[in-house]
């Protein structure tokens, strides 16, 4: 299983760079009368410097973006700007969110449809249990610590009365039931035209039927409508069956296969280029985000205990917990892997979108963490469907908020609720901005709390959405590093297994099953080569 699944690029999934050493390849000079050996030049501090820049130079454009457009922001907010004006500012940013948008469908079909062809069935049955098991776990500690937080730091108690927000209204989402909630979420796997999924959803509206000649409602009637939005989930669902029939095919599916492939490569060639013009989108994104923001002083004397439980939270989780997982398992740095995924992470912040930043996490975990392609393009498009580690701390922390703004003490059954059912609905959340406001209503209605709150969340979503983002997009990564250390440990395992074999078969009495000479003559190092 792991060998297929490792087989190209095994000698960079450690995350080292290979290099051929002179000495054991015969190119010594000396051995080979070249001449004497110069000995290496020692490395003065401005070359050691100048590399270090040079190989994350990028990581620093991006940091510098990000600054610079906090100050940008904050030196213009000042002054009495235009709509129009506003909007001329945030353009540059845009253009980063359009284009990665742009390549998020052939991205993510091309990447799952090599990917599922490229491994063995019961691997990749072995792989996506392993990785929904992880993404399960790291969303129910996500929720568990998002109610710890909001119960010790209780962002709805002692406010006097609800906190209002000038300039909002109740136009918050229409709550649907939910059993139509779930059926969604199936219909979607099962999109009925992927032409249009690509750019559209199922959701469930409701009609309400009346008796003749009165407004008394006898009926609310589910009906279908088409949301606007992409439908990851169906494109994920149909790319790997997809892939996963391409590999029965055998040789006739080879050339769709490489087909598929070759498309995949110069997808991640147009990420490559887009990757330097982000730290330049995400200073514009910052800036423009400043700028719009008005009466900041209000907001945050009325929802500051909330953004802060929202933002402890997310920093516990993606500090603690989840390196802590990742250290544990596979007895490596993790802050050094969160290192090499920076300008995702930073890319996230400013997108708000953990579908769009999938194209630039791809790139770092295999350039900078040693992650093999079929991994992380296998894993990565499926954890950014439905791993939403931060928007289920954020929506739990928000259902208990709202539940202490209006007094309702929660007891244990409901916060159980609140937990699975946050969860469950995360898996369905868009990977979109304000993605995750659109499932707390199923929340809200599971535990009979108002929705008509919602609207104070709104409020500070523009903030509390981009800590989820980068909280999302972390748990990915991680999720494929691990998945990358299993498949490496199986490797090693069946190598090893492999090498006993060779040496059990000097000996004759387990060597006498195979009376086929030539199995006798090349079984050692034949079977040795075919292990590496």
């Amino acid at each position: 299983m792991a060998e297929k699944i490792d087989m190209e690029p095994s000698k960079a999934s450690s995350g080292e760079v290979y290099q051929e050493d002179p000495v054991s390849n015969g190119l010594d000079p000396v051995s080979n009368g070249l001449g004497p050996v110069t000995t290496a030049v020692p490395e003065t501090l401005q070359q050691r410097v100048r590399r270090i820049v040079l190989a994350n130079l990028l990581v620093i454009l991006t940091v510098a973006g990000v600054i610079v457009g906090v100050i940008i922001g904050m030196a213009v907010r000042n002054t009495e700007l235009t709509r129009t004006q506003v909007i001329y500012i945030g353009f540059p940013g845009e253009l980063l969110i359009r284009l990665l948008k742009m390549i998020i469908i052939p991205l993510v079909v091309c990447s799952l449809v090599s990917g599922a062809a490229s491994i063995d069935p019961k691997a990749l049955g072995r792989l996506g249990g392993w990785a929904m098991l992880f993404f399960l776990v790291t969303t129910l500690l996500s929720s568990s610590i998002g109610v710890v937080m909001a119960f010790i730091i209780k962002p709805g108690s002692n406010t006097g009365s609800k906190p209002r927000v000038a300039g909002l209204g109740d136009d918050v989402p229409q709550p649907k039931e939910i059993i139509d909630s779930f059926l969604d979420l199936i219909r979607n796997l099962f999109p009925s035209n992927l032409v249009s999924a690509a750019f559209q959803s199922y959701g469930t509206g409701y009609r309400f039927i009346t008796t003749n000649g009165t407004n008394i409602t006898v009926e609310k009637v589910p009906i279908g409508l088409d949301q606007d939005g992409m439908n990851i989930l169906g494109l994920v669902v149909f790319a790997i069956v997809f892939g996963v029939a391409l590999r029965k095919l055998g040789e006739e599916g080879e050339i769709l296969i490489k087909f598929f492939n070759s498309f995949n490569e110069a997808t991640m060639v147009l990420v490559s280029w887009i990757m330097w013009y982000a730290p330049v989108g995400i200073m514009f994104l910052v800036a423009g985000k400043i700028v719009e923001m008005e009466d900041v002083a209000t907001l945050f004397s009325s929802l500051g205990k909330y953004i802060a439980c929202c933002m402890v939270g997310h920093a516990i989780h993606g500090l603690l917990v989840l390196p802590a997982i990742y250290a544990v398992i596979t007895r490596k740095n993790p802050y050094t892997f969160l290192w090499g995924t920076f300008t995702a992470l930073a890319t996230a912040f400013g997108t708000s979108s953990s579908s769009a930043t999938l194209p630039l996490m791809m790139k770092c975990v295999e350039e900078n963490n040693g992650v093999s392609k079929h991994i992380s393009r296998f894993i990565l498009p499926i954890g950014a469907t439905v791993n939403m580690d931060g928007a289920a701390l954020f929506q739990c922390v928000a259902a208990v908020f709202i539940a202490q703004l209006n007094n309702i003490s929660l007891n244990f059954v409901q916060v159980i609720t609140i937990l699975v059912t946050a969860t469950a609905s995360s898996v369905g959340a868009a990977g979109i901005p304000a993605g995750g406001v659109l499932t707390l209503a199923i929340i809200l209605e599971a535990v009979g709390l108002p929705t008509n709150d919602i609207s104070l969340i709104l409020a500070v979503d523009w903030l509390v959405d981009r800590t989820c983002t980068v909280i999302n997009v972390e748990g990915d990564a991680y999720g494929a590093g691990l998945l990358q250390h299993f498949v490496d440990s199986q490797a090693k395992k069946e190598e090893g297994a492999e090498l006993s074999e060779v040496r059990l078969g000097d000996h004759p009495p387990s060597a006498a099953p195979e009376s086929s000479p030539l199995m006798g003559k090349s079984g050692g190092p034949g079977e040795k080569e075919s292990a590496m």
